[in-house]
């Protein structure tokens, strides 16, 4: 069945084109709540803005969704625990909207600093008044950036070209980091006392929330004009708009507010102060880029691929080219490792070696994690809850790193415990032959193997001796089931082997058993990683 992806608000041109080849492209109003629950009901994956609100009952209605996608950098319409508890991954687009965002600040310091919007105002009314406007050069002076993350950056790095000396408040950053943008670092306090501009960009956390108010606008040098386009209330409305009538603040430049939609605000009884309807986001190319982001993660996630801008998954972030092709891998060995343990291990270990732990590994215990459970619960199995499933079920997965194995470049090994007592290992590589990439299975337990990890795998262990071959094949073979690749692997004639074989079709427990017990095998494996 081709997954259907539901669009809830306008979407981008070129976003719509990467989904529309491959997917149920579907379309609905998103602020109809009772449309948006119904079409929720077939959807696998939903596209949302600002205005559609994705709480836990639309999540719970999404019995099929497997990714909610917010074409924008906030994520106060989504409820992300109720989709992490329900395995649904959520993404954004973090970054789409930091140009613009860095922009709209500058726009906003600018027109501050010469009076733009009321001089604008006044000639339109008849009125050439350039004395009562004049206005302050922005370069030589000192401006105050609040917040050294991607948006503060990129404002920062534009505002050193008008000739300003920098200094920043940031508690998360380091000082060489900082001196690299030409920017010093100094305490609030200090910021506010030298700044002649301040502009602030910061996340609204409870930690931030009325970060400037008050006290520190009774600090600030006489004369400074401050922006805030990045979230409402990290400025106290209250305080400034106090600071702007006794003339401790020249100006303001504002974008957002405690309460949106603002439209009615003592602030707005100031000439001096600017202000804008959220703007920070609103560019075609900052709605192009979400759209596009999106998009490219609601498909890799359909595609049974790694997200990096999902939200609600542990080792998030960008995932090097080169482990990658790993994850698939690591998924495999961790449903192979649940098929030969026949049950849910106590602990886990995730074991990594070879030139690949110089790059950054941690995704791939989450990526066999993930395996780990997926024939073993009922509910979806994703990146998003697998970690919360180990948690559940008291099964501590660890991960151990070594770049000592002289003959793999990579190779994964998965090893536990049972509550028993009883140690279960499975190991596997990727290699590279005339460009293609295969997924080798090498090691089960003490057997050596050279396997293909895909497919239908069973596995067999059993004591050796002549006729166990023709016996498997016959019962398989009577049953309709056609036996691709098989190898055995023992530890010395006539002690226990294991077998291993790849066939071509789904093979029932009942069948797996019959064959076990024909060969006097203890009992039988099935690993199917056609899902993969």
């Amino acid at each position: 069945m081709t997954p259907v992806v539901l669009i809830a608000e306008e979407l981008a041109p070129a976003a719509l084109d990467v989904l529309a080849h491959d997917f149920d492209v579907r379309y609905v109003d998103g602020t109809d709540r009772a449309a948006l629950l119904a079409e929720l009901a077939e959807a696998d994956a939903v596209i949302v803005r600002s205005a559609t609100r994705i709480d836990a009952e639309a999540i719970a209605a999404g019995t099929r969704l497997r990714i909610v996608a917010r074409a924008g950098v906030g994520l106060d319409n989504v409820d992300v625990p109720a989709a992490t508890a329900r395995g649904v991954m959520v993404v954004n687009a973090p970054t789409s909207n930091i140009v613009s965002a860095a922009e709209q600040a500058i726009a906003l310091l600018l027109a501050v600093a010469r009076h733009t919007l009321p001089a604008g105002v006044a000639l339109k009314r008849g009125e050439w008044q350039r004395s009562r406007y004049t206005g302050v050069e922005v370069q030589g002076k000192t401006v105050g950036v609040v917040g050294l993350g991607r948006i503060g950056v990129l404002f920062a790095q534009r505002m050193e070209a008008f000739g300003t000396r920098l200094i920043a408040y940031d508690p998360y950053v380091q000082p060489a980091r900082a001196a690299q943008l030409g920017v010093r670092l100094v305490g609030l306090d200090e910021l506010l006392r030298e700044s002649d501009f301040i502009s602030v960009h910061l996340p609204r956390t409870p930690e931030t929330l009325s970060l400037i108010g008050e006290k520190e606008l009774a600090i600030v040098k006489p004369g400074v004009r401050i922006v805030n386009a990045a979230r409402g209330g990290l400025v106290d409305e209250h305080a400034l708009a106090e600071a702007l009538a006794d003339g401790r603040v020249a100006g303001a430049g504002l974008d957002v507010f405690t309460t949106e939609p603002m439209t009615s605000s003592p602030l707005f009884a100031f000439e001096n102060v600017v202000v804008t309807p959220h703007l920070g986001a609103s560019t075609v190319e900052a709605q192009d880029k979400a759209g596009l982001s999106v998009a490219r993660s609601v498909k890799l996630a359909l595609q049974g691929e790694f997200v990096p801008d999902a939200v609600n998954v542990q080792a998030g972030g960008v995932v090097d080219e080169d482990v990658r092709p790993l994850l698939g891998l690591a998924e495999r060995l961790g449903k192979i490792f649940t098929a030969v343990a026949g049950g849910i291990a106590a602990t886990v270990t995730v074991e990594v070696r070879g030139e690949i732990v110089s790059h950054d590994v941690t995704v791939l215990k989450l990526a066999a994690t993930k395996g780990l459970f997926a024939s073993v619960v009922e509910e979806q199995v994703t990146y998003v809850n697998a970690p919360q499933l180990a948690a559940d079920r008291g099964v501590d997965v660890e991960l151990v790193i070594s770049p000592e194995d002289p003959d793999h470049h990579n190779l994964v090994t998965v090893r536990g415990a049972l509550p028993d007592g009883r140690p279960v290992t499975v190991t596997g590589t990727l290699t590279t032959t005339g460009g293609r990439e295969a997924r080798k299975l090498t090691r089960v337990d003490e057997f050596d193997l050279e396997l293909d990890a895909g497919g239908v795998l069973l596995f067999f262990r059993y004591a050796d001796r002549p006729g166990v071959v023709g016996a498997i094949g016959t019962i398989l073979g009577g049953a309709g089931v056609n036996i691709a690749a098989m190898q055995v692997a023992r530890r010395s004639a006539g002690g226990e082997a294991l077998m291993a074989l790849t066939v071509d079709s789904s093979v029932s427990a009942e069948l797996v058993s019959a064959v076990a017990g024909a060969i006097g095998s203890a009992r039988g494996s099935i690993a199917d990683l056609r899902e993969d």
